[in-house]
């Protein structure tokens, strides 16, 4: 069994690894353009390849951690709610399908769990406890920012690239985050804090610039 685990995390890492490098590439290039398009589907399926096999693994004997098989549905939301979010980016599409509120309402619940995992932690004293709650309540927040999406599409247009921007970034965030945990073998709170304070930095100067655009296209 443990053959076939080690051979399931390598697999998850060597997706992980594409992940961060097309992630990375993809902010570096002209956004919109084709070579940004490619980089951002390669990066969505390594992210997700690479955090389905982390649920695997998260349950697998000596090995099941709660919270990496939360924080891998964390990344799966975050790609596939920013890849939902180009779908609005069409005139044609004026309100929600049911997809789009299966993939935020999974989120809800999950952040939900993280909430309730961080509180009863701390009530027992486990200091890293705070991880649940720090993830859990950003987590209640983007399904918020979808539910103005799914609400306001039809009068802010500019409210599918913002959801685009954050919820991709913010995987990659997590891709970064893996790699230090991981990688470079820094299990450590502010291992799994720095990359999300730095990167929700970056997010905010993204939404800032892109709220000051005239006008976007549409399809």
């Amino acid at each position: 069994m443990e053959n076939i685990i080690e051979i399931f995390i390598y697999i998850h890492a060597f997706f992980g690894g594409v992940g961060l490098i097309t992630g990375i590439a993809s902010i570096v290039v002209k956004k919109g353009r084709l070579n940004h398009k490619r980089l951002g589907k390669w990066f969505s399926w390594s992210m997700i390849i690479s955090s389905a096999i982390s649920l695997v693994i998260a349950r697998m004997p000596n090995h099941i951690n709660t919270f990496l098989f939360l924080i891998g549905i964390f990344t799966i939301y975050m790609v596939l709610a920013g890849n939902r979010a180009l779908t609005f980016k069409s005139i044609k599409k004026t309100k929600a399908n049911l997809t789009d509120k299966l993939v935020s309402g999974s989120m809800a619940f999950s952040a939900l769990l993280m909430i309730g995992f961080g509180i009863n932690g701390l009530i027992n004293g486990y200091s890293h406890s705070i991880l649940y709650l720090f993830f859990g309540i950003i987590g209640l927040f983007l399904p918020y920012g979808d539910y103005k999406l799914f609400k306001s599409t039809l009068e802010n247009r500019k409210l599918w690239l913002i959801n685009h921007l954050s919820r991709m970034l913010g995987a990659l965030i997590a891709s970064v985050t893996a790699f230090i945990v991981a990688g470079m073998h820094q299990d450590t709170l502010w291992a799994w804090i720095t990359p999300s304070v730095i990167g929700t930095a970056y997010i905010i100067y993204w939404i800032k610039k892109t709220k000051g655009k005239k006008k976007l296209k549409t399809a």
